[in-house]
């Protein structure tokens, strides 16, 4: 199943792993496997893995060959070995054979476009060192779920669910009366609502850019 979580903040250096931890242990459920972490200036990304394609080499966070550009992903990129062949000739090296690892090679050629270009079920987190910046992403199905909280500083955190953001002392935790009038009428909350007022749901087939502190 496998999870994701983060956070990106601006104009602050990140002191160290401690609070992706956290998220990541919320989470561990959905991915017993391994834990991956990076933390950088700006951004802290984790991922909590089942390991299923490339077992052995394809722990995450996955980076390009310069390391300016970093992702994690929940879910399933099935035309990768398509997109790995098409890359490879264009002079891309690729340093293991998971299917994630498409995804920052995709970045490099085609910006954000990239997701024009995917074919699967995935949550994805995508960090552009270089420019600062924070590309969010779900499948067009909402298959793989990813919530996210904006705050007034900034700050953007995000997660595979609810509780890796409840991880975080500072995230709200107001519950949405309305949202929950919409659980009882229809057994679910409808993105991009949640039941707490200020966090929300990536929308199907959705993109999420933050950068600077704003969205």
């Amino acid at each position: 199943m496998c999870g994701i979580a983060g956070q990106a903040r601006a104009g602050e250096r990140m002191a160290d792993g401690a609070l992706i931890r956290r998220m990541c242990a919320r989470i561990v459920h959905r991915g017993p496997d391994d834990e991956g972490i990076y933390v950088a200036d700006n951004i802290r990304l984790g991922m909590r893995r089942l390991a299923i394609i490339d077992v052995a080499g394809g722990q995450q966070p996955i980076f390009n060959e310069s390391r300016q550009i970093v992702t994690v992903c929940n879910g399933e990129i099935y035309n990768f070995q398509e997109i790995r062949r098409h890359l490879e000739l264009r002079g891309h090296r690729f340093a293991c054979g998971s299917d994630v690892e498409a995804v920052v090679h995709l970045y490099e050629e085609h910006g954000d476009e990239l997701l024009d270009h995917l074919r699967g079920m995935y949550a994805l987190a995508l960090w552009d060192e270089a420019q600062k910046r924070l590309l969010l992403a779900v499948d067009r199905m909402g298959k793989k779920p990813l919530y996210y909280h904006h705050a007034a500083d900034g700050t953007l955190t995000f997660g595979s669910e609810l509780k890796a953001l409840l991880a975080v002392e500072s995230v709200p935790r107001e519950l949405d009366p309305s949202a929950l009038e919409l659980y009882l009428a229809l057994g679910y909350v409808p993105a991009p609502r949640t039941v707490y007022r200020e966090m929300a749901k990536l929308a199907p087939g959705h993109h999420l850019v933050w950068q600077a502190g704003k969205i």
